[in-house]
C-alpha cells in the first residue's frame, strides 16, 4: 500500500485509501509508528542487543534459559518467553550439549572377523552386526 502511494503521489492518500477500504486514521497511525516506535519496540531492541552480547560472551553456546538467567542476575526484569521470542527473531540459538551423533556401518563393507570366537547361546550374531 505504501509503495502505491509513494509511486503515485499525484493520486493522493485519501482516494487510494478509500479504494482499498482502509481508514485514513489507520494509515497515518501506521506511518507514525514507523517513525516513532512504541516503548515496547524500543525496549525489545535494547534487550536484543543485550541478548546478542550475552550470547557472544558465552561463545555462542547459551540458549534462552541461560541467557534469561544471566539477565536476571544482572537485574533485568524480563520474561523467559520474551527472551525466547527475541532470540528467535534475531536468529540466535544455543548449542545443545547432547548433540552427539552415532556411526553408521557401511552396508557394503565386509564384517570384521570375530577374533574372540564367541559362541555363546545368548549372544548370536546376525548379518547386520547387532546381537539379537
Amino acid at each position: 500500500m505504501t509503495a502505491l502511494i509513494d509511486e503515485h503521489p499525484h493520486l493522493g492518500v485519501e482516494p487510494v485509501l478509500r479504494e482499498l477500504s482502509v481508514p485514513s486514521s489507520t494509515y497515518y497511525r501506521w506511518r507514525r509508528a514507523e517513525r516513532e516506535p512504541c516503548e515496547r519496540v524500543r525496549r525489545d531492541a535494547e534487550l536484543t542487543e543485550q541478548i546478542k552480547e550475552i550470547h557472544a560472551d558465552s561463545g555462542g553456546i547459551y540458549g534462552s534459559p541461560r541467557v534469561h538467567a544471566v539477565l536476571k542476575r544482572e537485574g533485568v526484569h524480563v520474561g523467559r518467553k520474551r527472551v525466547e521470542r527475541l532470540m528467535r527473531e534475531a536468529d540466535i540459538a544455543g548449542i545443545s550439549p547432547r548433540r552427539g551423533g552415532f556411526t553408521r556401518r557401511d552396508p557394503k563393507a565386509t564384517l570384521a572377523p570375530d577374533l574372540v570366537q564367541r559362541d555363546s547361546p545368548r549372544v548370536r550374531r546376525t548379518g547386520c552386526g547387532s546381537p539379537i
